[in-house]
């Protein structure tokens, strides 16, 4: 069995762990890493806002 040919699981990221030990190769995984996280939440957070101006055109603003 070819262990070069098996997918790399992805590292478990923990935000405030100790980096002293990642090599720089490892540290630049964990800001892709991140960074498509915060694509992730950026498009989350754009999905709701849309969800709730249909919600409020159809329904109005709470409290308006």
């Amino acid at each position: 069995m070819d262990l070069d040919l098996e997918p790399r699981p992805k590292p478990v990221i923990t935000v405030g762990e100790d980096l002293s030990d990642a090599s720089v190769g490892e540290l630049a995984e964990r800001i892709e890493a991140l960074r498509g996280e915060i694509a992730r939440c950026e498009e989350a957070m754009k999905a709701k806002d849309a969800a709730r101006s249909a919600a409020d055109a159809v329904f109005g603003k709470p409290g308006g």
